[in-house]
């Protein structure tokens, strides 16, 4: 389903002045129609009562469902633009890395549809994100 073959390392070796590299967002798996990533929990990712601010959450939902994209079109013709996120957050986390699992719900021409489930290192859900994408003409 990707547009060409990608690494993890390729992903991970994007520039860093971006919110996910801020945030230590790292990708850790690519597979047939899916890609993982992982971020920490830790005082950039908290709010003030010390657990994982739902943001930071939607942060990550929308990195890997954004890269998703941008790997199942051609760069030179098209770019991929958020159109919608939502989240449900369903449990606290307090610390460790929590792992986002990122699946095509529907890959169009002009729209892409991405679930987003996100884990804790026990493998509880914590997160459950759906991001909707817009495939647009590249600007000249």
């Amino acid at each position: 389903m990707w547009f060409k073959d990608f690494t993890v390392e390729d992903l991970n070796n994007r520039p860093k002045n971006h919110l996910g590299a801020l945030l230590d967002i790292r990708f850790t798996e690519i597979g047939k129609d899916f890609i993982t990533g992982t971020m920490p929990v830790d005082e950039r990712t908290h709010q003030p009562a010390g657990i994982l601010h739902g943001g930071a959450s939607v942060v990550l939902a929308e990195t890997l469902g954004s890269i998703a994209s941008y790997m199942c079109i051609d760069p030179e013709k098209y770019v991929a633009v958020g159109l919608e996120v939502n989240a449900n957050h369903l449990r606290p986390v307090k610390s460790g890395l929590v792992k986002g699992i990122c699946k095509p719900l529907h890959v169009g021409a002009k729209t892409q549809v991405w679930e987003i489930k996100i884990y804790d290192e026990r493998g509880k859900m914590n997160c459950i994100s759906r991001l909707t994408v817009a495939i647009i003409n590249k600007p000249q």
